[in-house]
């Protein structure tokens, strides 16, 4: 065939652009599964950072979540155990339902301070979702920590949700007005503090994203009112 011809042109690009498609094909499939495990990996390290929980050196996540998770369950707003895995809830498809056809994760974990149990949560800040996790003492209404991460608020500003210096403010909120009512946690400018329920500060020149703080723990909380409720009264969830 003459090389010089359009027809070898092109059938010569064809098969190039077919090699490399199957050579990025077989590597992608080839680093897949360790992929997954790095996105599994995160989210476990941020399940166990709400509940104070960090990998010292020698320690890797995967054993550590092991070590301190003795539980993974599923609730619905009855405070019911459902079928399902924690892991596998899809939260930020969850979020979008209405509160009695949620799938609500629940992580029992084990820590120094005792038992603790950790939800997820998942919102909107200004520039794209933000996410977390909140771990609860037994009583089911006072917070023990909180880790909050986002995709992609302006640094300085928003992104500093995932500062432990605005996480560590949750710490000892209550999330139940002394009547039983939910009330969450407010996230509020300096000066403009609620005569009542529990409040933390605001970023300062990130507005809106602590307002979507406060709309993500409100809309992703509320509907475990049941599952806290019953912690508090000392039962466990069930079918």
């Amino acid at each position: 065939m003459n090389r010089q011809s359009n027809t070898y042109t092109v059938i010569y690009a064809m098969v190039l652009v077919l090699l490399v498609g199957v050579g990025l094909s077989v590597v992608y499939q080839a680093l897949r599964p360790k992929q997954e495990e790095n996105i599994a990996n995160d989210i476990k390290r941020q399940i166990l950072a709400s509940a104070l929980i960090v990998p010292s050196a020698g320690e890797t996540v995967g054993e550590l979540y092991s070590q301190h998770i003795k539980k993974e369950i599923v609730v619905n707003s009855k405070g019911e155990t459902v079928e399902g895995n924690a892991f596998d809830v899809n939260v930020a498809a969850e979020v979008k339902k209405p509160a009695d056809e949620r799938l609500l994760p629940v992580y029992e974990c084990e820590t120094s301070a005792g038992l603790k149990y950790i939800v997820p949560v998942y919102g909107a800040g200004l520039w794209g979702p933000i996410w977390g996790y909140v771990a609860f003492d037994p009583n089911g209404n006072t917070i023990y920590g909180a880790y909050f991460a986002h995709q992609g608020e302006t640094p300085g500003l928003g992104a500093e949700i995932e500062k432990p210096q605005f996480q560590e403010q949750f710490r000892n909120k209550d999330i139940f007005a002394e009547d039983g009512k939910f009330q969450s946690v407010q996230v509020v400018k300096k000066g403009q503090e609620p005569a009542h329920g529990a409040y933390v500060n605001a970023i300062s020149g990130g507005t809106i994203t602590s307002q979507g703080v406060a709309k993500m723990l409100e809309n992703s909380l509320e509907p475990y009112t049941a599952f806290f409720k019953n912690l508090s009264e000392g039962k466990e969830a069930t079918k």
